[in-house]
């Protein structure tokens, strides 16, 4: 198979490699410190968790920085992306034993909030700026197939460290701080991996800049102006559509995650450690969805294009939600992840390569990050909304219907810009074989 004889390529790239472990490191770590929190935070026995409860929670943690979101790109092309490899992964390794200490001490809820925001922070520079060194290490004619692996296999990653925070809190007697020391350990391997790569490998090719403060902030408003009036030059317009389109699914993932999660504490289960399993079954089938996208993506994007396999994905969410999402039963639901799983992932590496292949590479760690931004204030919305139509119980039809219908609009609105021919713009190679 082409996809097999490419993926062995790739594979024997030796820097691809090495970005590659520092991603699954990196990522398995964050699916190790989530799932530490979502136990600490919904599923411990002595709290009565509501819908408001978990989109407060989300705002804490995400909102804040989607506000400054931006500024980090603007560093994020001024800085080696290599160093902010290692230096985020060696904070976060500090401050997730930090929050360790916390969850074991007599402190505020603020503060333990205040570290767990810290560490969400930092990660949204690691992942943009995997995300925009990605083309440093991969020839053009494979970037879909990239992009299909590494943040697919990133993902499968922080499943796995999911699974395996489950393991260590089992073994742990159900020690929280126990899981997020582990998660700690995890950053700390990330970062003493990256430094297996050379400094300027990765980007960006300008030199870093080191401007006073005053300056720094008027030039990254300035530069911020820049990037946006590089997404919407016509050449760019498919990048703009295929941002737009997946921050509407990501806000329909947020909503459906958190019914998910009311769901696993208050109806499918009768134990909150039963509820906490049943979350890491769910988990566990959407991260083999999510595989299931790194295999179907390739083939797909070759024979639609990037902007045609997005309107696959969400005119396939669009029937297939609501059919497995309205019984409320633990087998449609599982299967509802599976199918969630690949569509999401499958959407997220047609977008991903629509934008490093539609923009310049000193405006991709900045793009990345807006990216970033988009998917937070998306998530923190999806959590909003679901906080006000969700009963105690989890159950309603109605956010389960708005949320195909916003899918449908993505699928309607996508198909009828690629029909006004608005892949021409992307420039995106369909092409996975090696170069001759």
């Amino acid at each position: 198979m082409p996809v097999v004889r490419d993926l062995r390529v790739l594979l024997r790239l030796r820097d691809f490699r090495r970005l590659l472990s520092v991603r699954l490191l990196s990522q398995g770590a964050d699916g190790v410190y989530q799932v530490a929190l979502a136990a600490y935070v919904v599923f411990s026995p002595e709290k009565q968790t509501s819908a408001a409860a978990i989109a407060s929670a989300m705002a804490v943690l995400l909102l804040p920085y989607s506000l400054v979101g931006p500024f980090a790109g603007v560093l994020l092309d001024r800085w080696r992306r290599r160093q902010v490899l290692v230096y985020g992964n060696l904070l976060r390794a500090l401050l997730a034993a930090a929050t360790a200490v916390l969850m074991v001490s007599s402190v505020p809820d603020w503060l333990f909030y205040v570290s767990a925001l810290c560490v969400t922070a930092v990660n949204r520079f690691v992942l943009a700026g995997l995300s925009a060194a990605l083309p440093r290490v991969v020839d053009p004619q494979r970037l879909v197939l990239a992009n299909s692996l590494s943040p697919t296999a990133g993902t499968l990653a922080a499943t796995a460290g999911g699974g395996l925070a489950f393991l260590v809190r089992l073994v742990a007697s159900g020690s929280d701080a126990a899981v997020v020391l582990l998660g700690a350990f995890l950053y700390l391997c990330a970062a003493l991996t990256s430094l297996s790569m050379g400094r300027t490998l990765l980007g960006p090719d300008r030199a870093p800049a080191q401007p006073h403060l005053r300056t720094a902030l008027v030039d990254t408003a300035r530069d911020l102006l820049a990037a946006v009036r590089h997404l919407a030059e016509p050449r760019r317009r498919e990048a703009a559509w295929a941002l737009a389109s997946m921050t509407l699914m990501r806000f329909c993932y947020g909503a459906l995650l958190v019914l998910l999660l009311m769901l696993c504490r208050y109806t499918l289960a009768t134990t909150p450690d039963d509820g906490l399993r049943l979350l890491g079954l769910a988990l566990a089938v959407s991260g083999a969805g999510f595989f299931a996208a790194a295999v179907v993506t390739p083939w797909a994007v070759g024979r639609l294009g990037p902007g045609g396999w997005i309107v696959v994905c969400s005119g396939a969410a669009t029937l297939l939600e609501p059919a497995l999402g309205l019984p409320f039963a633990i087998g449609p639901l599982m299967a509802a992840a599976f199918v969630l799983g690949l569509i999401t992932q499958g959407a997220k590496i047609a977008t991903d390569t629509i934008v490093q292949s539609s923009v310049e590479d000193s405006f991709r760690g900045r793009i990345f990050s807006v990216y970033d931004v988009l998917f937070n204030v998306a998530f923190v919305g999806a959590a909003g909304v679901a906080a006000l139509m969700l009963p105690p119980d989890g159950r309603s039809a109605v956010l389960v219907v708005l949320v195909a219908l916003i899918y449908a609009g993505v699928a309607v609105g996508m198909a009828r810009f690629e029909a006004r021919g608005g892949s021409k713009g992307g420039n995106v190679s369909r092409e996975t074989s090696p170069p001759r």
